[in-house]
């Protein structure tokens, strides 16, 4: 039974769902709505090569997270952004 990333496109929540065969779908515990648009979990990207390490750095960097999406990608931490 796999876990999905949702977004709800009424609230703009986020959120995970377990999706059994055969339910009626997932709803955003929100609002209850039912229009979702499902999105990538960087863990479950794979790279061509089987790398899950250099998928979850292009999703970051496709994302904004790495460039000017708050930390900067420092990294570590170190930088006193966490």
């Amino acid at each position: 039974m796999p876990i999905y990333e949702y977004r709800c496109t009424k609230c703009d929540r986020s959120f995970e769902a377990l999706v059994r065969p055969g339910d009626g779908g997932a709803q955003c515990p929100l609002c209850h709505g039912s229009k979702l648009k499902r999105e990538m979990s960087t863990f479950a990207a794979r790279g061509s090569d089987g790398g899950v390490a250099a998928a979850a750095a292009d999703a970051m960097a496709n994302s904004g997270v790495a460039n000017g999406g708050g930390c900067g990608g420092c990294g570590g931490g170190g930088c006193g952004c966490r």
